[in-house]
């Protein structure tokens, strides 16, 4: 009985989290929207800074997912770009989980596959007009500043708290 109980905490502990998270990614998008920062060729989504979140917890990776889904969702965003943002969004957050062993890497993989997907949807799903590379680099700029900064700035402020998100 004891050993059910400590499962369904464990559980229970996982979706709260993911929920929480997901819930955090949507309104800090929403935020960064209404300064005009969400979307377009230079993005800086405040919503960005959580995905170093893996590095604490698994239930990070459904939870930046989903909540990544609902935001492009809720803002107006095309249905390829809701697919792959999310997606982006997604690989960045495993690839993150399994970096976990350096905190310094916390920020690599969200920024890699935004700056790899990115350009993708605003040139051919929005009709961007410019270069790839271009685009690369602008949505790279912005995920430094989003995940790499703010993200680290987070992920530091949040260590000496590590024990709440559980052990895994």
């Amino acid at each position: 009985m004891i050993s059910f109980m400590k499962k369904m905490n464990k559980n229970l502990r996982f979706l709260t989290q993911g929920a929480i998270i997901a819930a955090l990614y949507v309104v800090l998008t929403y935020v960064s929207e209404m300064l005009g920062l969400a979307s377009g060729v230079i993005q800086f989504r405040l919503s960005e800074a959580l995905t170093v979140l893996p590095f604490f917890t698994a239930a990070a990776i459904p939870g930046l997912a989903i909540g990544c889904f609902l935001a492009n969702l809720l803002t107006g965003c095309l249905p390829w770009d809701i697919v792959f943002g999310s997606l982006a969004t997604l690989l960045g957050a495993v690839g993150t989980r399994l970096l976990r062993k350096n905190k310094w890497l916390a920020p690599v993989p969200p920024i890699v596959f935004n700056v790899l997907i990115i350009p993708f949807v605003l040139r051919f799903v929005y009709g961007v007009e410019g270069s790839l590379f271009f685009f690369a680099a602008t949505v790279g700029l912005g995920q430094i500043v989003t995940c790499g900064l703010l993200g680290m700035l987070l992920l530091h402020a949040l260590l000496p708290n590590r024990k709440l998100f559980g052990k895994e």
